[in-house]
């Protein structure tokens, strides 16, 4: 299973993972339970490398899935289900960290029932997301909650907290709706998505709390994003299946990249390759190439998805040829199997082989005999040819002592 390029939640409660390469797709997860509650509303990396996946339920029930087993290994309580659905799940070392719509983060222990650090982030968290260079530090935003950078390990007050941004023509406050985030790679720059069409790129070193830049796509509230491996863009996509990729060093659209007809809820970019994955409520799984834009795979789930994690497989390499190995592994076998005698338990020779050793036998006999025959017919026939001058011998005698007694008649007859 460790073979799987992309892993998605669906609203079904399963686990689906799914690999490019053999366009296969495979449903983890008890299918005669499918529920509501268990809806999977988060999905994040654990352990070693791309081993293993937390899965986040709408129950409050976190569990542990090994990639390389296939199965799921473990499971803990990290919510109840009045305080709404995980907006967020991550893993800092053995430890990991949650947070809820409710607004509280909390950071759960190995072996541990209890919480060793809570933290109030404010109301109706819409995400929470770490950061690459600082594990520690994660930020959190939501409507009419501003973007906040929090440090877990000193969760007092925010290390960093957005100012609202400047009123519009009309003098009017404008409003937050922070509807997802993304640090930029190598820095402590963070990227969000509101829901009035707004991508805004901060920088927590600058003195200014306002966005350094501000780009707009779109007149439909933005859902989902994920910065490039480069850091150079990022993919949004919002509620009517539209998805962009923006430049964020001019705040400009690149191109937008087609396929989706219904809302997307997730995003994720390639940690080294130019490809993008999405998925939403039209149930099919997207990747896209962010140099050209095209659509490289498509693949149809059965349920609606909520998240996805793109994992760092090459998903255009070959697939390994296992079934060519089992042909291989059978044709050696075979040989193996006719090379060796079939024996009765006995331990004598099968009836076959003995009715054939007879046939053998027979057929030598009946060889022989024709040889001898033929042998026996050729002396017969030079006996015969060796007879034959006696005979004529004979005869002539014969023919001869007739002709004698003839001419000695008829000298008596003339004397007489």
């Amino acid at each position: 299973m460790s073979g799987m390029d992309v892993w998605l939640g669906a609203e079904t409660g399963l686990l689906k993972g799914v690999s490019l390469s053999r366009k296969q797709a495979v449903n983890f997860g008890s299918s005669s339970r499918l529920s509501r509650a268990q809806e999977v509303r988060a999905l994040s990396w654990t352990g070693r490398g791309e081993a293993e996946v937390l899965v986040g339920s709408a129950d409050g029930l976190v569990r542990t899935f090994s990639a390389e087993k296939g199965a799921f290994t473990s499971s803990r309580r990290c919510g109840e289900p009045h305080e709404g659905c995980f907006s967020g799940l991550l893993a800092l070392g053995p430890a990991l960290a949650t947070c809820t719509e409710k607004g509280t983060v909390r950071v759960w222990k190995e072996d541990c029932d209890e919480p060793v650090t809570e933290v109030r982030a404010g109301e109706h968290v819409h995400r929470m997301r770490q950061s690459p260079v600082a594990p520690h530090r994660v930020a959190t935003g939501g409507k009419e909650n501003p973007l906040k950078i929090w440090d877990l390990e000193n969760p007092d007050k925010p290390v960093f907290s957005a100012k609202n941004l400047r009123d519009n023509w009309l003098d009017l406050k404008q409003p937050h709706w922070v509807r997802d985030m993304a640090f930029l790679p190598g820095t402590d720059k963070v990227v969000t998505c509101t829901g009035y069409h707004q991508v805004h790129v901060y920088d927590p070193g600058s003195p200014r709390r306002r966005p350094v830049l501000e780009a707009v796509f779109g007149e439909v509230p933005l859902t989902s994003l994920s910065v490039a491996g480069d850091g150079l863009a990022v993919a949004v996509a919002n509620t009517q299946g539209q998805m962009a990729l923006l430049d964020l060093r001019k705040g400009l659209v690149r191109g937008v990249l087609k396929g989706a007809t219904g809302s997307v809820r997730a995003l994720h970019c390639h940690q080294t390759l130019p490809l993008v994955a999405s998925c939403g409520l039209d149930r099919h799984l997207r990747v896209h190439n962010l140099h050209d834009r095209s659509l490289q795979h498509k693949v149809y789930l059965k349920s609606r998805l909520n998240c996805l994690l793109f994992s760092s497989n090459d998903p255009n390499a070959e697939p390994k040829p296992v079934k060519v190995k089992e042909e291989e592994e059978e044709e050696e076998q075979d040989e193996v199997w006719d090379k060796m005698e079939s024996v009765h338990e006995d331990g004598g020779v099968h009836e076959d082989e003995e009715d054939e050793e007879e046939e053998e036998s027979a057929h030598e006999t009946e060889t022989v005999h024709e040889e001898n025959k033929s042998t026996h017919e050729e002396e017969e026939e030079e006996e015969e040819e060796e007879e034959e001058p006696e005979t004529k011998v004979k005869t002539k005698r014969k023919t001869d002592s007739k002709k004698g007694q003839k001419k000695t008649k008829k000298r008596k007859k003339e004397q007489d």
